[in-house]
């Protein structure tokens, strides 16, 4: 622990394991003799540096503050915790069932390793090192392409020839929402209100007695829709209703939204949470951008018929502090926005809701951004990187995300993006969000919504952001964007390595390069062109030798943030 704050652990059912391909469910076994003293008096392979891995996490302390909150209110957002944790639960099942298990085990170990270990789980969600290329660092086995949500050692390959001979299957096997599971050759797609239900049907009652705590009707309408979809999979009216309300004080992310666990398809969403307490202040900075969506939308550099207008669509765009987050937003990369539902129905028929926590922001930009920035870019340019600079980079990049095709135009007809894209979405929706959002940024500077004498700050801090996040090499989604974006910034001249080490940005190329970008990104997903877009990350993702090099003037800078939160660990 630091003087940060305590840490939370997230409390963790003992009793439930994840799906396997020969059960629904079964009771947790747990280890005794020498694997119940932890794991390295079990033999098991530790990998070296436990504390310089832990290093690169900065334990940041996230609380709660009531102020301006009645009782009731308070006792809402303790309901809200006490049902997010049943995602919190779920996800670990979903992101690795066997790591799940050492980290219960490893609670009551004795060994100081054994708690490094245990805290290393907990910011990675699994055995597997983000910030090492998805490597173990418990353990030998490779990471699973497709985690808990297929069998071992099926492959894309494998799904695609089943499909191929069985039809039939195809919608549940390749739905969002279910968990694949095989059955000698056979394979089915179970949904994951059945898979899960344990933890969703408390969940679900959760919300519903959360309702009856709300003083908003509209927010309390969204939870009991929100319990109903949990059973049943179907989050669209849920969904619409949330994207409705109107300014709400208190809120909440709950749902499978994300598909970052997804190796395999890119399709099964992982399930994540955040409970949100509302910044008036800030969220009212946020008008103007709202009123220039359509706008920007009509002025990408696409064909008329692959950007649906966006005139009359709401965008509601919310500053919000995250007191807790669980599941996907928990583990791993520390999301400071978020730009939802994904599902392209609500984008065709209402739009999307923007979330920025400000929390997370004020401490990426602090601990990380802009001291990055100053080690790594050209001192003068540094300089120009600031914590307006990204926020707005941040919400250009969330407007991005909503924004664009809303399907793919494919030969086999109107697609959804994700589905036509398959793995390769994640990395390019996120170099899209990026890039488009710059473009967008450069629109309202020229279109004087935003001051000219700023564009050159806009841009250094967007680059200071690259760096950031190249950090967390290409097994993470976002990296592998950004790593795309420095490699073609690079050999377009945008982005310039001085003699030092030190890089620079050209003013003066960059509009034209950014503009480039977008088209290409833009046209991968209006038309589903997947072998285009592998090609191109094929190209494009690796880090450069000479950035590594550069990349250790900053090595003293974690990389991310470890969010601690003021709620305590909760027996069930």
């Amino acid at each position: 622990m630091t003087a940060s704050g305590p840490v939370l652990v997230v409390f963790l059912v003992a009793f439930m394991v994840p799906l396997n391909p020969g059960s629904l469910q079964k009771k947790h076994r747990f280890m005794t003799g020498s694997a119940a003293q932890g794991a390295d008096s079990a033999g098991m392979q530790v990998a070296p540096g436990l504390d310089q891995r832990l290093a690169k996490w900065r334990q940041v302390r996230m609380p709660f503050r009531s102020r301006g909150l009645k009782p009731q209110e308070v006792r809402l957002v303790e309901k809200l915790v006490d049902a997010c944790r049943y995602l919190e639960e779920i996800y670990w099942r979903q992101s690795d069932p066997e790591g799940l298990s050492l980290y219960q085990t490893l609670q009551t170990g004795a060994n100081p390793q054994d708690g490094k270990v245990r805290r290393l789980l907990r910011i990675n969600g699994s055995r597997f090192d983000l910030l090492d290329e998805n490597q173990a660092f418990l353990g030998t086995a490779p990471m699973p392409p497709g985690h808990g949500l297929y069998p071992q050692g099926l492959s894309r390959e494998k799904i695609d020839e089943y499909v191929k001979e069985h039809p039939e299957k195809k919608t549940e096997i390749y739905s969002p929402t279910t968990v694949v599971r095989s059955d000698g050759d056979q394979l089915e797609g179970l949904p994951y209100h059945i898979a899960y239900r344990s933890f969703l049907e408390p969940a679900a009652r959760d919300l519903r007695e959360a309702s009856e705590l709300s003083l908003d009707s509209a927010f309390a309408n969204f939870l009991r829709l929100r319990a109903d979809a949990l059973l049943t999979d179907d989050y669209f009216d849920s969904d619409l209703a949330w994207v409705d309300l109107k300014d709400p004080k208190i809120d909440l992310i709950f749902a499978p939204y994300e598909t970052y666990l997804d190796d395999l398809l890119g399709v099964k969403g992982s399930f994540g949470a955040a409970v949100l307490i509302r910044n008036p202040e800030e969220s009212k900075k946020l008008a103007m951008f709202q009123k220039y969506v359509p706008d920007i939308q009509d002025s990408l550099p696409l064909a008329p018929e692959d950007r649906p207008s966006k005139k009359g669509q709401v965008t509601p765009m919310e500053v919000m502090d995250a007191p807790f987050r669980a599941g996907d937003l928990l583990h791993g990369y520390q999301a400071v926005a978020d730009n939802l539902p994904n599902d392209p129905r609500i984008h065709e028929k209402k739009g999307t809701k923007k979330i920025f926590f400000k929390n997370f922001m004020d401490a990426r930009v602090n601990y990380i951004i802009l001291p990055v920035a100053r080690r790594i870019m050209r001192k003068d340019q540094a300089a120009k990187a600031s914590a307006e600079g990204y926020l707005l980079t941040t919400i250009m990049h969330e407007i991005s995300h909503g924004i664009g095709p809303a399907f793919a135009r494919t030969p086999g007809g109107r697609v959804d993006i994700r589905q036509a894209m398959g793995p390769a979405f994640s990395g390019l929706e996120e170099a899209k969000a990026d890039v488009v959002g710059m473009f967008g940024l450069k629109w309202l500077v020229d279109h004087g919504a935003l001051p000219k004498t700023q564009l050159e700050g806009y841009y250094a801090s967007y680059v200071a952001g690259l760096f950031r996040t190249v950090r967390f090499g290409t097994g993470e989604a976002h990296s592998r964007a950004e790593m795309m974006e420095f490699n073609y910034l690079s050999e377009r001249g945008a982005i310039q390595r001085m003699p030092a080490g030190r890089y620079a940005v050209d003013y003066a190329a960059i509009p034209g390069i950014i503009n480039d970008l977008a088209k290409e990104l833009l046209e991968m997903e209006a038309t589903g062109d997947r072998a285009r877009a592998e090609k191109w990350f094929a190209k494009y993702d690796t880090m450069p030798e000479q950035l590594k090099i550069s990349l250790k003037l900053a090595a003293d800078v974690p990389v991310d943030i470890d969010p601690s939160f003021s709620f305590k660990e909760t027996a069930r």
